[in-house]
């Protein structure tokens, strides 16, 4: 499947392996990090040697924050990431942050067509400001995602200590990898267990 840059934005809020939530982008080395390693995803701005600020990081961030709260609504009535169900922001709060980012960048299509191969449109920016390009082409990414046929198939993992969001591969998909899988199941069979063992009369018996 083609990497969603939204899917991979919102997965930069993450379980960190031992009961808790990191974030990919807790410091202005982890935005330059993640940034740097999406330059095929984001050209120009991401090129080798690009060094993010404290306020690029916020405004990212901040982006990242709506983009959680309109997934948690493309799930909806399903439950959302519990990493922030408890503190989404309001929808109309979302889309307002999510289209003022996008439209912060000036950007006209151009027609690219190769000898020998189909045409294509590719958006030429005239934004010199980096930061702007940056959380531009970010909702831009996430505004295709929500608005295109992937949306219907967004979920939340439900496994045990999951906080991503994934898209639904088949139908009998639940969780976002196997791994969570593995641990949903085995929750599971801890769940029974432990439920039937309280239901017994004589828990000491043999």
């Amino acid at each position: 499947m083609e990497r969603q840059l939204a899917l991979e934005l919102v997965s930069t809020v993450r379980h960190d392996g031992d009961g808790g939530v990191a974030d990919d982008l807790a410091t202005v080395e982890g935005m330059t990090r993640w940034i740097r390693e999406r330059a095929d995803l984001l050209p120009g701005p991401a090129a080798e040697g690009f060094s993010a600020d404290e306020e690029l990081r916020d405004l990212v961030v901040a982006l990242r924050q709506a983009v959680r709260a309109l997934f948690a609504l493309a799930v909806s009535p399903a439950p959302p990431s519990r990493a922030d169900a408890d503190r989404l922001i309001p929808a109309d709060l979302a889309l307002d942050r999510l289209n003022s980012a996008a439209a912060n960048e000036p950007v006209a299509p151009q027609l690219l067509w190769p000898p020998g191969e189909a045409p294509a449109v590719r958006p030429l920016s005239t934004e010199d400001d980096p930061r702007v390009r940056i959380t531009a082409g970010l909702a831009r990414a996430a505004i295709d995602f929500l608005a295109g046929p992937e949306r219907v198939r967004l979920r939340a993992c439900t496994a045990p200590r999951c906080v991503r969001y994934f898209v639904k591969g088949h139908g009998r998909q639940e969780w976002c990898k196997p791994a969570c899988g593995n641990r949903a199941r085995v929750a599971r069979h801890y769940q029974r267990t432990r439920t039937g063992a309280d239901l017994d009369p004589d828990p000491d018996r043999s």
